[in-house]
């Protein structure tokens, strides 16, 4: 099987390998890692449901010698599909995630307005900036790996640290080993309010999917928002630098963005 087919099994699996049931190893038998994803899902929304969130506030993007700030709309649904909109100085940016039922999509453009694929094997990890819509799959995804790591020191807060990674039984075993690899992914929760503190993954260079550059998100500043709490800091280190700040004025659910805006040509 190609990289490229690889890759397209990969993220396509993911999308259909939903099931009620995960894997689960802990740390201590008091406490497991699906009790505490349970707590942190309660903690961000209590009993509602979140169906979709809409984000707006300001946006600082460091790359290279590229410092500029501006604004920001970021929009998401719970089944997968986000968008980045950012206005700058240097002209508008966007990048679009497709839900996961429309298989392996995304692009990014830049102030030409041309769009840019994102490589497939970057499309594996669906971690994003909202946290619920992170968390909220890993207890209903089937062939999940989940374990509670331990209690740890993060950003100079205690925490909760779970790992997340996929399996993929119909795969060839290095075809797998590399998936599983690419979904991996490390949630910290506070101790003691069980809110998300840090997401930790990797992305890869487009042409190198064995390559690991280790990409943070941060969230503090929660606020309620109709009875969820929600971030509204969040900051994305990429190789131990910050690369986006993003501090949001105003946050909605449940407001029913059209699923044009999340269509990739």
């Amino acid at each position: 099987m190609s990289r490229h087919r690889t890759f397209l099994v990969l993220v396509c699996s993911l999308s259909i390998l939903l099931g009620p049931a995960f894997s689960q190893q802990t740390a201590s038998p008091a406490i497991s890692a699906g009790s505490l994803l349970q707590n942190a899902l309660a903690a961000q929304v209590g009993t509602a449901q979140i169906s979709d969130v809409t984000l707006a506030g300001t946006a600082r993007r460091m790359a290279g010698s590229d410092d500029e700030s501006g604004t920001v709309t970021y929009r998401a649904l719970s089944n997968g599909a986000a968008r980045y909109d950012f206005s700058y100085s240097s002209g508008p940016r966007s990048e679009i995630r497709a839900a996961l039922s429309a298989g392996p999509l995304g692009a990014w453009t830049g102030p030409d307005g041309v769009s840019h694929p994102l490589a497939l094997h970057n499309l594996a990890n669906r971690t994003d900036i909202f946290p619920v819509f992170t968390l909220a799959p890993v207890l209903s995804t089937a062939n999940l790996v989940v374990s509670l790591v331990g209690l740890e020191t993060k950003n100079g807060q205690s925490a909760y640290h779970i790992s997340v990674s996929q399996q993929f039984p119909q795969m060839k075993p290095n075809a797998a080993t590399l998936a599983q690899h690419l979904t991996q992914t490390e949630i910290f929760l506070d101790a003691s309010s069980f809110l998300p503190i840090a997401i930790d993954f990797n992305t890869h260079p487009d042409d190198n999917s064995s390559l690991d550059i280790p990409v943070e998100l941060i969230f503090s500043d929660y606020r309620a928002v109709s009875g969820s709490q929600i971030p509204f800091h969040v900051q994305k280190f990429l190789n131990g630098g910050l690369v986006l700040d993003l501090q949001f004025q105003t946050a909605t659910i449940n407001t029913g963005p059209s699923p044009t805006l999340f269509s990739v040509q």
